[in-house]
């Protein structure tokens, strides 16, 4: 009796230690990369795009990374990691981070009246009953500010910025949109008058402190308050249009921002913009200075605005939102003629996604959310216990007439099936078991077998085709 008490216990000792062993266990994330790549190699092509760089961070960790398709078509440069673009708005991050710091210093507060920091402002307010235009309705876009300055930048082919100087001396020429701190209206203007409260307040030029107090320290080599024009076509990619009708993306026209460099004049890669997001996870977890309070950085990613609609949250600078994990993200995107950007962080996991794409008419997002689909698949990573050669079967395979390829890959011990285009690659994904010889059966969601899948070789052993249903589908690649 004793002994059997004694194995009992040593048996329920086992399987917890086994079971806290399992779950300290890292996840293997290589198979669920390598889909990654087969997915955004596919939509490059299928959605037209020149080219598409992407990342995902991990706390202080670049994870991966990869780039598809080219920085300039023309010449058939390929886009690389370290591929610079404009990112656009992404630029507001960074003068928002500027603001903080001078916050920080005590140079400035929050609730200060945009007339106390700039002498020359004198656009009309023209509701009386506005609560004060402040530091924080700035940067939470609630201000009531109309959305840009009184020039037409975003028409092409030119794309004329104004100077500072322009922007400043056409202020009394507009008005009001709202009344302030009632609806949220995103406004370029707001956040080119931070940089100018960034100059006035330093003493330094907006680029010269933004340099000096959060580039360099952060050593984003990469990232400049700039278009670094004798770099265009080789480090900095040619930006594209949208599509046409007949399927085009012409380049689009050089530019530089000029006086709305702060809301959107910045250029990076998704490897510097990768090493920002580390650096907003290192700070929220210290106690250190580092350009910013801790505490500083952490209020910048809380809701400091709500549009009535209750669609719309926004922190100081950033935009803060429900993640598809149901957990806090912050992030911003960026669109600019020929480029479209996006950096996302979920807070909680201490992971980071950024993606860039030489083309307007895109959704960045897309692409970021379907990475992290496919990550968030993961159970455990490969499980290579079975017998068998599964990568035997991995390649793409012609779904003609009805779709337009599939692509067979290894996941987790099983095969996976994904059609290819896909808008959401994580739903998707179709996993098979193996049965016996070339044959499969689909694992339906609640762990039940499916219909079978066979796969047929050729003299040499090759795999050649698989048939589902009776019917045959031919591999057209490895």
């Amino acid at each position: 009796m004793k002994k059997s008490c004694l194995h009992s216990l040593l048996l329920a000792l086992t399987l917890i230690l086994g079971y806290g062993y399992a779950q300290d266990t890292p996840k293997d994330y290589s198979e669920a990369f390598t889909l990654i790549e087969v997915w955004l190699d596919a939509q490059k092509d299928y959605d037209n795009l020149p080219g598409i760089s992407a990342a995902v961070i991990e706390d202080q960790e670049l994870m991966w990374s990869g780039a598809f398709g080219n920085a300039n078509k023309e010449q058939n440069l390929a886009m690389t990691t370290e591929t610079l673009c404009s990112i656009c708005s992404i630029s507001k991050l960074f003068t928002s981070v500027a603001i903080m710091k001078l916050y920080d210093e005590g140079k400035l507060r929050l609730d200060d009246p945009i007339q106390d920091l700039l002498p020359f402002y004198d656009l009309t307010q023209q509701f009386g009953d506005s609560g004060p235009i402040t530091v924080r309705t700035l940067l939470t876009h609630s201000s009531g500010l109309p959305r840009e300055a009184n020039y037409p930048y975003w028409t092409g082919p030119d794309f004329p910025f104004p100077t500072r100087e322009q922007i400043n001396t056409a202020l009394k020429e507009q008005e009001t949109l709202y009344p302030a701190s009632t609806y949220y209206q995103y406004s370029n203007l707001a956040l080119t008058l931070l940089g100018e409260i960034v100059e006035e307040v330093s003493g330094m030029t907006y680029e010269a402190y933004v340099q000096q107090y959060i580039l360099s320290p952060l050593a984003l080599a990469d990232t400049r308050s700039e278009m670094p024009k004798t770099l265009y076509g080789k480090q900095l990619a040619i930006g594209y249009n949208a599509l046409n009708r007949r399927g085009e993306r012409p380049p689009v026209q050089f530019f530089q921002a000029n006086g709305i460099t702060p809301a959107a004049g910045f250029t990076s890669n998704v490897v510097d913009l990768g090493k920002f997001a580390s650096w907003q996870f290192r700070l929220r977890d210290t106690t250190v200075t580092e350009i910013l309070a801790p505490a500083t950085l952490r209020l910048m990613h809380q809701v400091h605005f709500t549009d009535p609609g209750w669609k719309t949250t926004r922190g100081l600078g950033f935009g803060v939102y429900k993640g598809p994990n149901g957990t806090t993200w912050v992030g911003h995107g960026g669109s600019c003629p020929g480029y479209r950007s996006t950096l996302q962080l979920d807070l909680k996991n201490k992971r980071a996604y950024s993606v860039m794409i030489n083309a307007g008419g895109t959704n960045p997002n897309r692409y970021s959310n379907g990475i992290y689909g496919i990550l968030n698949k993961v159970k455990k990573g490969k499980n290579e216990t079975e017998n068998i050669q599964l990568q035997d079967y991995v390649g793409h395979y012609d779904a003609r007439p009805w779709g337009s390829e599939e692509y067979i890959g290894v996941w987790e011990g099983q095969l996976v099936m994904l059609s290819l285009p896909a808008r959401d690659p994580a739903e998707g994904m179709t996993l098979y078991k193996h049965i016996d010889g070339d044959t499969f059966k689909r694992l339906r969601d609640d762990g039940e077998l499916g219909e079978s899948v066979v796969f047929q070789r050729d003299a040499q052993g090759n795999v050649i085709s698989y048939s589902q249903h009776d019917n045959f589908t031919r591999r057209i690649s490895k």
